[in-house]
């Protein structure tokens, strides 16, 4: 789907979300009240400036105090790879976007990603992963990092990762891998209206973040949720 049918069908009556140079800004009608929605579109890269106007944007969302949803509509590339960038301080830009997001949760907004096209890297993690919970639609190109990148960083032949990656979801690139991991909550169905879909997603979203319990029921992330029980105890006993 395209941002444009996504749009249509979260909001039949009409919406005030506008795309600028590939940054999504605005609001929908939801339910009995208002959806905020940021996010990138066009596969453009998130750099210092994008990620500078995403952060406005959902803390504006965050002052109003209407505890309304804010949606994540992702297809992104990944972080600009710009001198530029990098030397205005990018990764603390990209941080403070994912702070942003953590900030509005923390406030009472409801945050959702929903990732229809391509992410990667930083750009995909200070967006997408910064929500509570995380949707896809078929044919979502999601990734950490692709495996050419991965062989480069640690030296291993690809013909070796891409082996591994047939039975290593927690790394592996692809819709389907993040399913499993548990970094995507639920995939939804384009042929169904989406608001009633995400209303859902809404309702069932639990206090606490249990994407290392989805990936160890999935069979993603066998040992994550031992992990991440046995650091709670160790923090509880101090």
């Amino acid at each position: 789907m395209t941002l444009a049918e996504i749009l249509a069908s979260l909001f039949p009556q009409g919406h005030a979300v506008a795309v600028r140079e590939g940054l999504v800004t605005g609001t929908g009608p939801f339910g009995d009240g208002p959806m905020h929605v940021v996010g990138v579109d066009g596969d453009t890269p998130l750099g210092v400036d994008g990620a500078l106007v995403l952060s406005r944007a959902v803390l504006n969302a965050v002052r109003a105090g209407d505890r309304a949803p804010i949606l994540v509509a992702v297809d992104s590339d990944s972080q600009r790879m710009s001198r530029r960038d990098e030397l205005l301080g990018l990764n603390e830009c990209l941080a403070h976007l994912a702070k942003a997001l953590l900030l509005a949760d923390r406030s009472g907004h409801p945050t959702i990603g929903l990732i229809y096209g391509h992410s990667a890297a930083g750009a995909f993690i200070a967006t997408a992963l910064a929500t509570r919970v995380l949707a896809a639609l078929p044919g979502a190109n999601p990734s950490v990092m692709d495996l050419p990148s991965v062989a480069r960083v640690t030296k291993l032949p690809l013909d070796t990762l891409e082996e591994m990656a047939k039975s290593t979801p927690v790394f592996a690139p692809g819709l389907d891998n993040m399913v499993a991991a548990g970094a995507v909550h639920v995939v939804l169905d384009p042929d169904r209206p989406l608001g009633g879909q995400i209303r859902a997603v809404i309702d069932t979203m639990e206090a606490e973040d249990v994407r290392d319990r989805l990936g160890a029921e999935r069979g993603g992330r066998p040992v994550a949720h031992t992990v991440a029980a046995a650091v709670a105890d160790q923090a509880r006993l101090g």
